[in-house]
């Protein structure tokens, strides 16, 4: 009976791991896909790195929601809606931030293309929000005045 206890507790054990790494390979495969985006030190070099060569347009039907004047740049609220169809991603650049690239958010099928979260920023620069809808690239901009710096100024 102790065998059999030894080999059900080993199974178990090892279906745990599996499943384990199960969950954590995705997020693997997407911070080694995104990587060059997340350390470009240019804004148009990120966008190139997640989208390719195709420039986004801007477009009325994405609204960013960014305050005028953030008196703290360490903790800057930023919202992205759309309602464009199809939507696939959604992503937050920060211009002149030493990684413009802020969040990317990948947008399951059938899922409310609506997204909001708090960003650094370390002086007054474009916040610019850039969709992929259909395969293609939609984007907003809007520039935010920071009084207090929130990347070490």
């Amino acid at each position: 009976m102790s065998m059999n206890r030894r080999t059900l507790v080993k199974a178990v054990a090892a279906g745990g791991a599996l499943m384990g790494l199960s969950v954590l390979m995705p997020r693997a495969a997407m911070a080694a896909w995104a990587k060059e985006a997340f350390s470009a030190s240019e804004q148009s070099a990120a966008i190139k790195a997640l989208y390719g060569d195709d420039a986004p347009a801007e477009s009325a039907e994405v609204i960013l929601d960014a305050p005028d004047i953030a008196e703290n740049g360490a903790v800057v609220p930023v919202s992205v809606s759309t309602s464009l169809a199809n939507v696939e991603s959604m992503s937050i650049f920060i211009e002149n931030n030493p990684s413009p690239l802020a969040v990317q958010f990948m947008i399951p099928e059938g899922t409310q293309a609506d997204v909001s979260t708090r960003v650094r920023m370390g002086k007054t620069t474009n916040v610019t929000a850039v969709v992929k809808a259909d395969g293609k690239l939609y984007s907003a901009t809007k520039e935010v005045k920071v009084t207090i710096g929130g990347c070490g100024g």
